[in-house]
């Protein structure tokens, strides 16, 4: 099924972590060498929301702030109560005063950003970084596409009586928005122990899936954030009834690209999976990644 929006992105555990969608000028993470993978096109980067402040997810706002910078953008958003973003902001202040323009924006929980009118970001709280339920550190976030319908009382008239209704009470009178989600990205987050159900409605998810179920000691440790088991990002997928494609990403360099695609594979047909699953493995730039082959083979 062809989507809207072309994704392209880098994600290696520990190094780095970007994802940019070209038509909506939004970036995911700014991972070290967004820029330089992106070259004339990280210009478009109107948007860049930032899941949390690891070193490999937020190095490359430092070139993108530098080659970017017009007025009102880009715009960076980021959890509200991570020190780190006004911190990196004061320091980029004082290191290039020649640039002005970005702009730096903290979020609540399950706030939402309008990019377009008929386009809008949301931040969902995640768990990777162990704070009191009050405290925002992380996040993952959804896009949401805005159509319009027809209010129920209206149905029924003729295209002539709407044409008339509509030059006298206005078009916003007689529909009604219906948002949809079309994309969703996960930030780094512990699946196992959370609701999946927040992508319950979601279209194209990106998901991290750091380790292997049979590394699940690693991330056991109270002391370090928390990441995703492939096997439980998968098993959670195959329940999501309207999911159309799955995308997985910040693998950890302990595992080869082979072993990687043979693991999916494997996992896909124990827990029934009927999308394209596709991979952004260690190591590589991906471009167009929802038209590459996907990995399970659908």
């Amino acid at each position: 099924m062809p989507v809207p929006f072309t994704l392209s992105g880098y994600s290696t555990a520990l190094f780095s972590t970007w994802y940019f969608i070209e038509e909506m000028g939004l970036l995911f993470d700014a991972g070290d060498g967004v820029c330089s993978a992106l070259t004339q096109k990280s210009r478009k980067i109107n948007h860049a929301f930032i899941s949390h402040a690891d070193r490999d997810h937020i190095t490359g706002l430092c070139q993108l702030s530098q080659l970017n910078a017009k007025d009102g953008f880009p715009k960076i958003y980021y959890p509200k109560d991570s020190g780190s973003f006004p911190a990196l902001k004061s320091f980029l202040d004082k290191f290039d005063p020649h640039i002005s323009g970005s702009e730096w924006i903290p979020l609540e929980n399950k706030a939402t950003v309008q990019l377009k009118p008929d386009l809008m970001v949301q931040a969902i709280r995640n768990t990777h970084i162990n704070v009191s339920p009050g405290i925002i550190k992380s996040f993952g976030f959804k896009v949401y596409e805005t159509r319009s319908k027809l209010k129920p009382m209206y149905h029924g008239l003729s295209q002539q009586e709407l044409v008339n209704l509509i030059k006298t009470q206005g078009r916003d009178e007689l529909h009604e928005p219906l948002h949809f989600n079309i994309l969703a990205y996960s930030g780094d987050t512990p699946t196992s122990v959370e609701d999946g159900e927040k992508w319950a409605d979601v279209k194209v998810l990106i998901h991290e899936a750091t380790f292997f179920k049979s590394d699940a000691h690693l991330i056991q440790n109270e002391r370090i954030n928390k990441h995703s088991l492939l096997e439980d990002v998968l098993e959670m997928a195959a329940q999501l009834k309207r999911l159309d494609k799955l995308v997985l990403g910040h693998f950890s360099k302990r595992y080869h690209t082979e072993e990687i695609e043979e693991q999916v594979k494997k996992a896909c047909t124990y827990f029934g999976i009927k999308i394209p699953v596709y991979c952004v493995l260690p190591g590589q730039t991906q471009f167009d990644i929802l038209n590459t082959p996907s990995v399970n083979g659908i």
